[in-house]
């Protein structure tokens, strides 16, 4: 408690910390002549082996249309990347624009309507078979009604506020935005969020906020 009281600055997670970690599904864009089912499908397949709160919003939409998933076999997470997993020994991947690109050359007309929705505080999900780009799916999540109030009582503090997400620089600061957020650093992985928290102790004592294997090595 002692130490608290020379809190020079409070780094945060967005999703779960500053929004609820409750999203929904906005949009499904399909690529290649994949059918929406057949992105959604696939999506389903993977993110039903993950917690994260944008695994749920995709579980629950496709549900919620009557989709199925396939069998996944060699599922892995890759923190602050996304996921990867074989069907009927063909890889599949999920996760953000940056990595999927990487594996499956992700147009550039595609990435432009991504970054339009990613400013209005959506996080697009970009999926792929083998090296087959097969679209993204869009979900938003909102603000805690409290999050903008707790970050305002902190500034009143004169402690300074800093959102540390491994979601995409747009989304980020359109949320940062809405909560009144000093300063973004977006685009992180778990060990770089751990770093920055380094780096933000240069200023004095921080406290860091958040939740789940990313925010790990940042909390310990």
């Amino acid at each position: 408690i002692e130490g608290a009281g020379r809190v020079k600055t409070v780094a945060l997670d967005k999703t779960g910390t500053i929004t609820r970690g409750q999203p929904s599904v906005t949009d499904v864009i399909a690529a290649n002549g994949v059918s929406q089912d057949e992105l959604l499908s696939l999506a389903f397949s993977l993110e039903q082996q993950s917690e994260h709160p944008f695994a749920k919003a995709i579980i629950g939409y496709a549900k919620s249309l009557g989709i199925s998933a396939y069998d996944i076999t060699d599922f892995e997470i890759l923190p602050g990347s996304g996921l990867r997993g074989s069907i009927n020994g063909s890889i599949v991947t999920g996760g953000s624009m940056e990595f999927i690109d990487g594996i499956a050359a992700i147009p550039k007309e595609m990435k432009l309507y991504a970054a339009e929705l990613a400013n209005d505080g959506k996080t697009p999900l970009f999926f792929a078979s083998k090296d087959k780009l097969m679209g993204f799916i869009a979900a938003a999540d909102t603000v805690k009604p409290d999050s903008a109030a707790a970050i305002s009582r902190l500034k009143k503090m004169g402690i300074h506020t800093v959102m540390l997400t491994g979601d995409n620089e747009n989304t980020a600061r359109a949320i940062a935005k809405q909560a009144g957020i000093d300063e973004v650093i977006a685009n992180v992985l778990p060990n770089e969020k751990e770093k920055a928290v380094q780096s933000l102790k240069k200023d004095g004592k921080v406290l860091m906020v958040g939740d789940g294997i990313n925010d790990a090595p940042a909390l310990t």
